[in-house]
């Protein structure tokens, strides 16, 4: 049986500086997104190098973070089915787009960099656990480039990591 789950969030312009979209750098490109029942916002814009705000969140920063966080939650998940106890978990993850010559463009890839610290359980399969993770992220399974993971299994009582 398939189960079939809905989301749904609004996204309402902030940025008409008095004359809308008269022309291309007479408007701003900030923005809300909420969602039901969530306490906070997320103030997004366009990235600096499209006009926008670097302080807010841009779409392709909140692609890659959504990416991020599903394969952390997704290790979590397996890590605990596999009795790994996970202590920490950080991930410092890129990606790439390229832009097309009509102004369009794509991401081309994203590279996921966790470094996961482990109280108890085989660090091997530890590592390993990042391949069934990946295989059972949603966002990953959704996006069509290829999403890389360089992990690093950390030991929690390892006398070096002090």
């Amino acid at each position: 049986m398939r189960h079939r789950h809905n989301y749904a969030v609004s996204v309402e312009w902030t940025g008409n500086r008095g004359t809308g979209t008269s022309g291309y750098r007479d408007y701003g490109r900030d923005h809300i997104v909420r969602a039901e029942g969530k306490l906070h916002e997320l103030a997004g814009s366009s990235d600096r190098v499209f006009h926008g705000d670097r302080e807010r969140w841009n779409p392709e920063e909140l692609l890659l973070a959504a990416l991020s966080q599903c394969h952390l939650l997704s290790y979590l998940h397996v890590a605990s089915s596999r009795g790994i106890v996970v202590v920490a978990y950080t991930d410092d993850a890129t990606g790439v787009m390229e832009q097309t010559a009509d102004g369009g463009g794509h991401f081309t890839e994203a590279t996921l960099r966790p470094v996961v610290t482990i109280a108890a359980g085989d660090p091997a399969d530890a590592l390993d656990a990042h391949h069934e993770a990946a295989r059972k992220c949603f966002i990953a399974a959704s996006v069509a480039f290829p999403v890389r993971h360089e992990p690093r299994i950390v030991l929690a009582d390892d006398p070096a990591n002090a």
